[in-house]
């Protein structure tokens, strides 16, 4: 029999971590193969996980409430087991140093031979020299001698793990939060924060020490004399390679400066929606330099055909909306505009093979991207359907991980509220974001193209905002975009 490892799934591109909100099976039940076995909620959805695999839920290693990253293991399936042989497992602290093993097994046993490859000497005396120098190494298996909540403190993410190697932190003297004090990476950035990298470093050198004696193993009495040398050269690499560490770590990870609080405040902990929407446009911000364009467009001639034709949509039970009109019209003339449908990577140039247009929808609060997959396949009606849909399926969370994944534009709508014209930020993976107006009656000097008279009078109109991200797309291809936008709504064709 093996074990199965399942595993905090990936449930949207920019998601990097979720929350196990409820088992649905205890340690010992039998699972079927795809049977639900937990739940789990993200900043975006909520889902069910299905079992891998068909045998016995042997071990549940993140309890319920507890957020962890993706890829983060949270339970064991044992193939071809019975609710019988599993029935040990809850003992998590027993099976807690099996967990990045092969299979199963006591922990004592599993643990031994970890330890003793490096040496290459017979069984006993490595055990002697490696114990040693158990407690310089982070990323090695403990020894079997402690306790299992040592065991357990010492376990973290490789997230976290990473982390405390940039800094230069040894993982063991931060204070954890986590289940059964394990280090977080809540943890382990507050200890960065407070100037504990400084004090972890000047309290190292012994530990440090003893982390070259694995090597000359046999001669264990002289180690202390040769080792102190090495550990200076060692520990000033990290400051040194901490301002390029960083500014990769600030790519997925951002730090949020703390504030005073005063007489009369209210505190309130960020939920992980909020969390993760500061931490994206933070690094969206850092990334891209944004560039907006403002442009103002007449909405009479899609006024007239709503009118015309909202009696005859409401029999095929279609809403069509002003931002449906809005997103037919984006999806049919970004083909003509690939730096606009397009994204950077590193020092390429992704030009999309697909029109996906997400569609901002406020959930009061939050914010969510639905996405319009292959927009430019669909009608103006079915293009109103699919906006619908999404919108209404956003605010009661039952949106799939693939329905707000994969968006190449993005159009936000603040006019709803009332908001002349909006600047929003450019989501990460795209190059450029359409913000659109309220629509509203304005007093306009209108020329007569018969004529060439000019007239006052009284007009629908709007002002878009195009955010783009100027290392791609420059002022006039922004200048372009927006005026044959306007150009199709201003002149909408009567057979969409």
């Amino acid at each position: 029999m093996s074990r199965i490892e399942v595993p905090m799934p990936q449930m949207g591109e920019s998601i990097a971590e979720g929350t196990v909100s409820k088992w649905l099976k205890a340690p010992g039940d039998a699972v079927e193969r795809d049977e639900a076995i937990l739940e789990i909620s993200t900043d975006k959805v909520d889902a069910e996980i299905p079992s891998p695999s068909a045998g016995v839920l042997a071990e549940i290693v993140v309890p319920e409430g507890e957020t962890v990253e993706v890829g983060t293991i949270v339970a064991y399936i044992e193939e071809g087991g019975t609710a019988s042989v599993a029935s040990p497992a809850p003992a998590e602290a027993e099976s807690e140093p099996s967990r990045d093993g092969d299979s199963a097994g006591t922990p004592a046993a599993e643990s031994a031979p970890v330890a003793t490859p490096a040496p290459a000497e017979p069984a006993e005396p490595p055990v002697v020299a490696t114990a040693a120098a158990r407690p310089a190494d982070e990323s090695d298996e403990v020894a079997c001698t402690a306790t299992s909540e040592e065991r357990l403190r010492t376990r973290s993410t490789p997230v976290v793990r990473r982390i405390a190697q940039e800094a230069g932190v040894d993982i063991s003297v931060v204070a954890g939060t986590g289940h059964q004090g394990r280090v977080t990476k809540q943890d382990i950035l507050g200890f960065i924060e407070q100037g504990g990298a400084a004090a972890s470093q000047t309290a190292a050198p012994e530990p440090a020490a003893a982390a070259p004696a694995p090597a000359p193993a046999a001669v264990v009495p002289s180690a202390p004399a040769p080792t102190p040398p090495p550990a200076p050269p060692r520990r000033p690499t990290a400051p040194s390679a901490a301002p390029g560490d960083l500014w990769k770590r600030f790519h997925t990870e951002v730090e949020h400066p703390t504030y005073p609080v005063r007489d009369g405040d209210r505190v309130e902990t960020m939920d992980k929606m909020r969390r993760l929407t500061a931490e994206h446009m933070v690094l969206a911000k850092r990334i891209s330099p944004h560039v907006h364009s403002i442009i103002e467009i007449d909405f009479s001639a899609v006024d007239r055909i709503r009118r015309e034709k909202k009696a005859r949509w409401a029999e095929r039970g279609a809403r069509v909306s002003y931002t449906a009109f809005v997103a037919w019209a984006c999806s049919r003339i970004l083909r003509d505009f690939p730096m606009v449908n397009g994204t950077l990577s590193g020092n390429n140039i992704v030009y999309r093979g697909a029109v996906n247009i997400g569609m901002a929808v406020d959930l009061n609060p939050g914010l969510i991207v639905p996405v319009i997959h292959d927009a430019d396949d669909l009608s103006l009606v079915g293009t109103a359907r699919r906006i619908v849909d999404l919108a209404t399926r956003a605010k009661s969370r039952q949106l799939s991980p693939s329905e707000i994944q994969g968006a190449t534009f993005t159009i936000t709508n603040p006019g709803v509220f009332g908001t002349m014209v909006g600047m929003p930020v450019i989501p990460k993976g795209t190059s450029a974001i359409l913000g659109t107006g309220s629509i509203d009656k304005r007093v306009v000097v209108v020329t007569d193209p018969a004529t060439g008279q000019d007239t006052v009078a009284v007009r629908k109109r709007s002002y878009f905002s195009l955010g783009y991200d100027h290392r791609l797309v420059d002022g006039a291809d922004s200048a372009r975009f927006l005026s044959q936008l306007k150009v199709f709504l201003e002149d909408f064709p009567e057979d969409a």
